[in-house]
């Protein structure tokens, strides 16, 4: 890995150039919740939308996009306490039901992840507390303790889970590992735990150099990719 971080406005300037303008970016960049906002979300819709991106994972988006209004009806709100023990027969019941995608894989993280989000509820007084308290710059161990506490949160599930949210990290898409690699800032897995270390690294640099929040510097990366 390379002992020095280059300047982010290297990657400003080429996500300008291939835009057109600044306003052009600023028109696309994702929105940043505040740690009220962040609390002020209840559990069942933190459920509720890591389920969601379980779902979308190697999957086409606008299915489940499409039939998620199915999705809430057939898992009833999403409600955490439920869903922690929800009686075996309740999930076979899923399998067979047409208003969601029937991935018996997935529809068993439900109760996994829902027990996640009770377990931090009940310590933070609320999912969305947990989130709040929990420093971007430090975002790697964030993603460590979703793939260790959850079910299927490795990979990117768990960044797109926290970039709907509104929680402030970065996504790697595969323009922002090929951005982190062309300047030798990543010589390992994105999703080990190597890896995510280089890639916070030079996120932490970035954020201290231009006060940018995590998150937009994540989508202007990806922008400084291409022709």
């Amino acid at each position: 890995m390379a002992s020095s971080i280059p300047s982010f406005h290297l990657f400003y300037d080429r996500a300008i150039a291939r835009k057109g303008s600044k306003k052009a970016i600023q028109g696309t960049l994702p929105k940043v919740a505040s740690a009220a906002e962040l609390i002020a979300v209840g559990d069942d819709r933190y459920l509720s939308e890591l389920t969601a991106c379980v779902f979308r994972a190697g999957f086409v988006w606008r299915i489940i996009n499409h039939k998620w209004p199915g999705f809430e009806e057939a898992f009833s709100g999403f409600v955490p306490l439920y869903w922690q023990q929800v009686p075996p027969e309740r999930l076979e019941a899923l399998a067979r039901d047409e208003r969601i995608v029937r991935n018996m894989q997935k529809i068993f993280t439900v109760p996994q992840n829902a027990q996640m989000i009770v377990e931090a509820s009940e310590e933070y007084n609320g999912f969305g507390r947990f989130l709040s308290q929990w420093p971007s710059n430090d975002q790697v161990g964030l993603l460590l303790w979703l793939k260790k506490n959850g079910a299927r949160l490795g990979g990117a599930t768990a960044q797109h889970f926290l970039r709907r949210v509104g929680w402030d990290g970065y996504v790697l898409s595969s323009d922002v590992v090929t951005a982190l690699e062309n300047h030798n800032l990543l010589d390992a897995a994105p999703t080990s735990k190597k890896g995510l270390t280089q890639v916070q690294t030079a996120f932490n640099a970035w954020h201290k150099e231009t006060g940018l929040p995590f998150s937009h510097l994540s989508r202007i990366l990806s922008y400084s990719v291409g022709a």
